[in-house]
């Protein structure tokens, strides 16, 4: 008999009948042909078998008998129907747990928390909640759907997943048994199938832990990494269960409406479980990608510190946004996403967070390219890697190639907030298609994610064609829309750029003023270095003094500040002296980072390669018209880092300047014919185009 389990062939010869009719049943199963129908697993049987009460001792032979042949039939189809162990290429799809205890609060929260045990693996790859949500509307499915069994199935099957997980707690007693059961979502064999118990309800996380590291052990993981990335979920997350279904609901938000709805339940995370480390890093993070740096400030300090309460995966991230939105070291917050994405050679995340602020804002611009292609190739959901891309296509003038990049992204219908909805605006810039130019702006004004960008852009453009009254007016609109929606940093700096082109126009009164009012709406690094760059202009050297002492103290690490704002405000400070050569000695530091934007050209969409500019001047104040030229030649040779900022009409303007010095007349014309074709509708009596026009009229 035995023989015809193993070898699957159909049983000859009758059996005797087992005396009680519960054991037959269990026997019975044990012999069925279709092994989905069989006792999946040897404690399943067990747990049947201990239910029968022996009263007799024929039937306590029996049940022995029986227990014999159905172990026997469990080791048999464990060994010729050994589950497929998953490889290092399957990705899996994580159901809702089934919930008949009847208490809410495990709803939702086992799941978040199995895929937090689970995100420990390097070996594993989990779906994302993003692509799950995003194929269920494929399905015709509401987005806020629970992902049923069923449901898991059809997600498993079309995103080309190897397998789904199913996962149940019910109570026994005052106990709860929790299950964990692995299927092949293509034949329905069973990979694994774990069960657990928890005395009590404070229990029940260190119980889901334990199944999901044998689950990792059952589906083909090495003992090596589970035994290095295996953080009790109680350590990695939150002992409180409260607090992770916090946590779980604010995922939830954050997937189907945004940061503006998940940062309140990430908050309440932290107030229930203030060593939640996550949640602190998260109520961070959301702060950042919204513009309000400084609000993000307290809480990503805060989740460093408690760093040691999380697994190794959420320390990487704990430290790339510590050093991204903290300290502003982005050489060591490269470093951690290179370990990152060496430990981890399955996650995107990586590989889309170095493509991001770590490279663009640095000018690596080409390896920025190849990092999003890295972190497509692994997700081909993550919208950030294809907003990374893009830009970055764009900024190297591969205008063409941006378009096909934000096609891919439409085609997979991916939302990308406001900057996959102004790409297409900076290519029209960049082609000089007026008529698309426009079609695009108002097609990005009706994306709520991109208004204020947008009409920022506008205001930007408009300064830079010296129609500073048009300016002032749309600049105005970015500023009230960043405020009705709470975000005063980002109007800030909104303020902040007008008071820079103002200053640059000569216009010192209004460059002061909208300076001002930048810092009362909200400070922060980039508003403050913002507005002290307008108010060293405009020659109120004090309080920009005041600014980039401030600056200098509080980050005191922070690449863009060391390396690129301070060394450009020194320079200007010693320009205000007529210290040419302390100017050019300052701006030696910035060198590196000549072609990057900095955090406020990332954000702010202006100041990049001011160093740049800054450093024309100081060699025009030394008498050196060459040297300046060639500055403000470089500039001009990368219009598509620039692209709309006002600077690029200043660079026009002191490269004419700088020619004539040089005694180049017929190519400082040239300079100035292309600066008049681009203020050719600018406001009459700006004192600047007077003088511009006054001075080419006096060339031979």
């Amino acid at each position: 008999m035995l023989y015809e389990m193993l070898t699957g062939a159909r049983v000859a010869l009758q059996r005797r009948r087992m005396p009680s009719r519960k054991l037959e049943q269990i026997v019975s199963r044990c012999l069925e042909e279709d092994p989905a129908r069989r006792w999946q697993s040897a404690a399943e049987l067990q747990h049947q078998l201990a239910s029968i009460a022996p009263s007799r001792r024929a039937t306590r032979v029996a049940v022995a008998s029986a227990a014999v042949l159905a172990l026997s039939a469990a080791a048999a189809y464990v060994v010729l129907h050994r589950a497929p162990k998953l490889t290092d290429r399957d990705t899996i799809v994580i159901a809702e747990f089934t919930n008949t205890t009847g208490d809410p609060v495990f709803d939702d929260t086992l799941r978040q928390g199995l895929a937090v045990q689970l995100q420990q693996s390097p070996f594993l790859s989990l779906i994302s909640d993003a692509r799950i949500r995003k194929t269920m509307a494929l399905m015709n499915l509401p987005g806020d759907a629970r992902l049923t069994s069923d449901i898991a199935q059809g997600v498993c099957a079309r995103t080309a997943s190897a397998a789904i997980l199913e996962g149940s707690i019910a109570s026994l007693g005052s106990q709860y048994v929790l299950g964990l059961r692995a299927k092949n979502c293509t034949t329905g064999d069973v990979l694994a199938d774990e069960q657990a118990q928890a005395a009590r309800k404070e229990e029940v996380l260190s119980a889901l832990s334990h199944i999901a590291v044998r689950f990792r052990t059952r589906v083909g993981e090495s003992l090596a990494t589970i035994e290095k990335h295996s953080t009790p979920l109680e350590e990695a997350t939150t002992p409180s269960l409260e607090a992770l279904k916090a946590y779980s609901a604010a995922w939830r938000g954050l997937i189907s409406e945004g940061p503006v709805r998940a940062q309140p339940l990430f908050q309440r995370a932290t107030e229930i479980d203030p060593d939640f480390a996550m949640a602190h890093a998260q109520v961070g993070f959301g702060y950042s990608i919204v513009g309000e740096s400084a609000l993000a400030r307290p809480s990503t300090r805060k989740a460093f510190e408690l760093r040691k309460r999380a697994s190794d995966v959420e320390r990487f991230y704990i430290d790339t946004l510590y050093d991204r939105d903290f300290t502003g070291n982005l050489e060591r917050e490269r470093r951690t996403l290179e370990s990152w994405a060496e430990s981890y050679p399955r996650d995107a995340r990586p590989h889309g967070l170095v493509g991001g602020l770590a490279l663009t804002s640095t000018g690596q611009y080409e390896l920025s390219i190849a990092e999003a292609d890295k972190a497509i190739a692994l997700d081909p959901e993550l919208t950030p890697a294809y907003v990374n891309k893009a830009l970055n296509q764009v900024f190297l003038n591969r205008i063409d190639e941006a378009l096909l990049t934000v096609g891919r992204a439409a085609e997979r219908k991916l939302q990308g907030g406001e900057w996959l909805a102004v790409i297409p605006y900076f290519v029209a810039y960049l082609k000089g298609a007026d008529g698309e130019l426009r079609r695009s702006a108002a097609i990005a004004r009706k994306n709520p994610a991109a208004e204020d960008i947008m009409s920022h852009l506008e205001a930007l453009a408009m300064a830079r064609s010296g129609r500073l009254h048009e300016a002032r007016s749309m600049a105005a609109m970015p500023v009230e829309i960043a405020q009705r929606s709470g975000r005063r940093e980002r109007a800030g700096l909104f303020a902040a750029a007008t008071a820079v082109w103002e200053a640059f126009y000569g216009n010192a009164a209004a460059a002061r003023h909208s300076a001002t009012r930048a810092l009362d709406l909200g400070r922060g690094r980039e508003v403050d270095y913002a507005a002290a760059f307008a108010l060293a202009l405009a020659g109120d050297l004090p309080q920009s003094r005041a600014l980039a002492e401030d600056l200098a103290r509080q980050f005191p690490e922070d690449t863009f500040v060391q390396f690129m704002y301070l060394p450009t405000l020194r320079a200007l400070f010693a320009l205000s002296t007529h210290d040419s050569a302390a100017a050019i000695q300052a701006l030696q530091t910035a060198s590196r980072y000549d072609l990057a934007l900095g955090g406020v050209g990332f954000t702010g969409r202006f100041g990049g390669l001011y160093p740049v500019y800054v450093r024309g001047l100081a060699y025009l104040a030394a008498q050196q018209p060459t040297a300046a030229a060639a500055e403000f030649r470089r500039i001009l040779d990368h219009g598509s880092i620039v692209l709309v900022d006002p600077m690029d009409a200043m660079a026009r303007l002191q490269l004419a300047r700088a020619l004539v010095l040089s005694g180049e007349t017929a190519k400082a014309k040239s300079a100035y014919d292309d600066l008049f074709t681009l203020w050719k509708d600018a406001d009459p009596g700006i004192p600047m185009v007077n003088e511009a026009r006054a001075e080419y009229a006096k060339l031979p």
